[in-house]
């Protein structure tokens, strides 16, 4: 993801010197998954010269691409749409954390189009990242400010059906991205 979605050997074998300059933006959750995975010099050695959360305000870089690594959320799309706008960068490489529904993906492309960047646009990833790694043999399916997955919320007494059917479906969906990336 960090090298733009290629292997950092066919990288430098093609442009034949270091790693792109890259700015990281990434949301709570982005944050919680890349934080026990990579340390600043980590990020450093990448070609990532700036990581910012997406709610921060930023400045212009246009001659820098952008790696966004986001949860598909309608608010994160709001928010790539108005980066777009106001053209902060010169290419967008979008790492979702899950599978982007189509509405969402279709909200991206209207705000690329409305803005007149849909060339700058490099990539867009579905990672199947929707848990988070703590060590080599152990991760963790809960995430920042999501109480709700846990045996507590599963088993107390004023349980809704629905409530219990979104808790089991984002632990399905967890579950899955941790098959994915077996």
């Amino acid at each position: 993801m960090l090298n733009l979605n290629t292997s950092s050997l066919s990288l430098m074998k093609s442009t034949g010197t270091d790693l792109a300059w890259k700015v990281l933006i990434y949301d709570e959750l982005g944050q919680d998954i890349i934080s026990p995975l990579l340390t600043v010099k980590e990020l450093r050695d990448l070609g990532v010269t700036l990581h910012v959360s997406l709610k921060s305000d930023r400045d212009p870089v246009d001659e820098i691409a952008a790696v966004y690594f986001i949860m598909p959320t309608k608010d994160n799309i709001a928010r790539i749409g108005k980066d777009l706008a106001e053209g902060l960068y010169e290419s967008y490489y979008l790492n979702f954390i899950a599978p982007i529904p189509r509405d969402l993906l279709e909200d991206l492309a209207t705000a690329a189009l409305e803005s007149n960047v849909q060339q700058n646009i490099a990539k867009i990833y579905d990672q199947y990242l929707d848990f988070i790694t703590l060590e080599d043999d152990l991760l963790c399916l809960r995430q920042a400010g999501r109480d709700s997955i846990s045996y507590f919320a599963l088993n107390r007494p004023q349980m809704l059906d629905v409530q219990m059917d979104q808790i089991i479906g984002t632990i399905v969906d967890s579950l899955f991205s941790v098959c994915v990336t077996l």
